[in-house]
C-alpha cells in the first residue's frame, strides 16, 4: 500500500502540465492534484470528518495519520485547500492586529511557532518514507532535514509577519526544536524572508521532560514576567496555543499531519 501511494504521488507531480507547480525556490506552489482532491471524497468522507475532529481537537494523542487517509492528507497538504486554508487565517490575524493600538513601549509581541506555522516541512513529509505523517515519527531523519535549511514559509505566514512588523509589533520565534538546531533554524528563516525577531527560542536542558504544552506555557510566563505583552499567538498545533498566558487572541494554521501534546 505504502509503495503504491509513493507512486501515485509521484505520478501526480511527474505527470504535471502547466496548470500545477511542486516546490520550487523555497516557496510552496499550488500542486492541482487529480479528480479526488482536498475536500472531495478521496478515500472516503470519514477522512474529511478525521481532519475535522483533529483540527477541533476533538481527536488527541493520536501517533499517525491513518493508512486509509495518507492520500487524502497528501492531496490536502499539496493542494489549493491548505493553501487557502492558511491565507484565510492569516487574513484574520491581519485584520485583528490592524484593530489594535500599541504601547509604542516595544513590549507588544506576537508569538510564532515554527514548524508548520512559519516553516513548512511539506517537502518531508512528501517523501517515501514519510508520506504525510502516516509513518512513525524518525527524530533523526526529521533533524537531518532541519539542518539542511531549506523549509520553505507557510502559506500567508510570510504575510502576516510582514503586516505585523509595519504595525509595530515585535516577533518572537517559540518552538520545540532544541538549541542544537538553532543555527540551521536562523538560517532557514531568514533564507525565506524572516529577516528580524525579538527573540529567537528553543528548547534547552531545563526543559527536558516538559510536554510541548507546558513548555512553551513556561517560556510565555517568562515572556510576561519580563513585561511583554503577548498580544497574538500562532501555532500549528493545540499545545501551542493553549496553556498559560497564552495571549490576548490565538490563531491555529491547519496541520493534519501530526500531533503534538
Amino acid at each position: 500500500m505504502r509503495l503504491v501511494v509513493f507512486f501515485f504521488l509521484a505520478t501526480i507531480v511527474a505527470t504535471c502540465n502547466a496548470d500545477c507547480h511542486i516546490f520550487q525556490e523555497g516557496q510552496i506552489y499550488l500542486l492541482r492534484p487529480r479528480a479526488g482532491a482536498a475536500g472531495h471524497r478521496l478515500e472516503g468522507l470519514d477522512c474529511l470528518s478525521w481532519r475535522l475532529a483533529v483540527e477541533t481537537n476533538n481527536l488527541q494523542s493520536w501517533r499517525t495519520v491513518p493508512m486509509s487517509c495518507e492520500n487524502y492528507v497528501g492531496h490536502y497538504m499539496l493542494g489549493k485547500q491548505y493553501r487557502h486554508d492558511c491565507e484565510l487565517v492569516a487574513d484574520a490575524a491581519i485584520k485583528y492586529a490592524k484593530s489594535l493600538k500599541l504601547a509604542g513601549d516595544s513590549k507588544d509581541i506576537w508569538i510564532f511557532d515554527i514548524d508548520e506555522t512559519t516553516l513548512s516541512n511539506i517537502p518531508y513529509y512528501a517523501r517515501s518514507d514519510v508520506l504525510f505523517g502516516a509513518l512513525p515519527y524518525n527524530s533523526s531523519r526529521f533533524n537531518e532535514w532541519v539542518a539542511e535549511a531549506k523549509a520553505p514559509a507557510v502559506p500567508g505566514a510570510l504575510r502576516l509577519y510582514g503586516t505585523l512588523l509595519s504595525l509595530g509589533f515585535k516577533v518572537v520565534f517559540l518552538t520545540g526544536s532544541r538549541e542544537h538546531v538553532r543555527e540551521a533554524r536562523i538560517a532557514n528563516l531568514k533564507a525565506v524572508g524572516y529577516h528580524t525577531w525579538e527573540k529567537l527560542i528553543l528548547k534547552g536542558d531545563a526543559d527536558k521532560g516538559l510536554t510541548a504544552l507546558a513548555y512553551k506555557s513556561k517560556r510565555r510566563t517568562e515572556l510576561v514576567n519580563a513585561g511583554y505583552r503577548i498580544l497574538g499567538n500562532s501555532g500549528d498545533q493545540w499545545s501551542d496555543i493553549l496553556g498559560d498566558n497564552n495571549g490576548n487572541r490565538t490563531f491555529k494554521v491547519p496541520d493534519p499531519m501530526y500531533y503534538i501534546g
